[in-house]
């Protein structure tokens, strides 16, 4: 609050909420803290560390009140898409509670039970002019989101109610079944990668499936490596962090210093260059995640071996070849079997939270393969032989035949 001297000084919000709710001890919620922004006018974080400390403030003092009031009978709930913005003396004082973003299944039964009636009522159709099928809500949620909640999921159902309503106006009056062909044609061609995209782009080797954790969930990350004549170079690109940087290093040590092991002429570093490529190109990437991938992907192009189709994989590598856990276990699961991955490769003390977390509806036609070393990963991700590289060039064109890459 402002000191009383000013013209027009108030309390706080603290202090006027408290006010507005007519007792000591409401339940206050602070919405979206992580965005909280500093300037020369002060920083709120300073402030908020007194607020949410129930050893200080029993004695909180308002400018404007200049009296010590209780604020420990007040319940304080903060919400927040990310912990990273907010500093860490802030969140000592907090007890943090993680909510996962919603599966698709969950997506759906939101859909149909409370997105469609109320976007269908607020564009002004009926249940008997637009109908949507479970087929085509699964189609907006795979192809044209990428979200933990269903804010655009909504929004896309609104523009489909809002283009039926003018075809209306437009005198078509016939009912509107939404189907995948419907939405392409009012939405537009798909925004997200199709299932295919795995199969058509892990056909040369070098190219190995990450998973990522993301604010929004959990997606799939393509880790790409390349080799050309050079002295022994190493490049990274992709807008990675250090951490991630750091792990390609590690990835390419234990490459180097396993080189016999793998058939891979010793002095074949020493005359050719490496570049390690993450897609997209724009958006930042990292984390520690990604070294059992990369290292696959070294692998995979040193030995030409195409990895096998429809595998992903995630955990961290040390420079003795061994798998440690990640987080973001469940989001990462759910993003694989949404890209259509069959083989999803997880370091074996992330098994408790595959337990935990996913229930085996969400598991069902996704194979779990729990590794401890970076060997375990390469003989289950890469084929031993002819025989089994044939088996795999197969399965990849019947893949592609299924679900084409538009």
């Amino acid at each position: 609050g402002h000191r009383r001297t000013y013209i027009g000084a108030m309390p706080g919000r603290i202090i006027q909420s408290i006010t507005r709710a007519g007792v000591n001890n409401p339940v206050m919620m602070l919405d979206e803290i992580d965005k909280m922004g500093a300037d020369y006018r002060g920083d709120p974080a300073s402030a908020m560390l007194e607020i949410l400390d129930p050893q200080q403030n029993n004695s909180f003092r308002d400018h404007y009140l200049d009296l010590p009031f209780d604020l420990s009978n007040v319940f304080f709930i903060a919400t927040a898409n990310s912990l990273a913005p907010i500093p860490a003396p802030l969140r000592d004082r907090m007890e943090i509670i993680e909510l996962q973003g919603y599966t698709e299944e969950e997506k759906l039964h939101i859909a149909f039970q409370y997105l469609v009636p109320r976007q269908v009522e607020e564009n002004g159709v009926t249940n008997e002019q637009i109908e949507f099928t479970e087929e085509a809500i699964s189609h907006i949620v795979r192809h044209y989101t990428r979200e933990a909640g269903v804010r655009n999921l909504e929004r896309n159902i609104g523009t489909i109610c809002r283009k039926q309503a003018r075809r209306i106006a437009e005198g078509k009056t016939d009912k509107l079944i939404v189907t995948s062909k419907v939405i392409e044609e009012m939405l537009g061609g798909i925004k997200i990668r199709s299932e295919g995209e795995i199969a058509e782009r892990t056909k040369r080797s070098g190219v190995v499936v990450g998973l990522a954790w993301t604010p929004a969930g959990g997606d799939i990350l393509f880790i790409e490596a390349n080799v050309m004549r050079g002295k022994g170079g190493f490049t990274m690109t992709g807008q990675i962090g250090q951490v991630m940087q750091e792990s390609m290093q590690a990835a390419l040590t234990w490459v180097r210093s396993n080189a016999v092991q793998l058939g891979i002429q010793e002095n074949f570093f020493a005359e050719h260059d490496i570049h390690i490529h993450v897609p997209a190109g724009a958006i930042p990437k990292d984390g520690p995640s990604a070294g059992v991938t990369m290292a696959t992907a070294l692998v995979s192009l040193l030995t030409n071996r195409p990895v096998r189709p429809l595998t992903a994989m995630t955990g961290e590598i040390t420079l003795s070849g061994n798998v440690l856990p990640i987080g973001g276990i469940k989001e990462k699961v759910l993003a694989a079997k949404r890209a259509g991955v069959r083989d999803v490769i997880l370091p074996a003390e992330n098994k408790t939270n595959v337990e935990e977390d996913l229930t085996p509806e969400q598991m069902e036609n996704v194979n779990m393969h729990y590794v401890s070393t970076i060997e375990e990963v390469l003989h289950i991700a890469l084929p031993s032989n002819p025989v089994e590289e044939r088996q795999d060039a197969e399965e990849r064109e019947k893949v592609l035949a299924e679900q084409p890459v538009s």
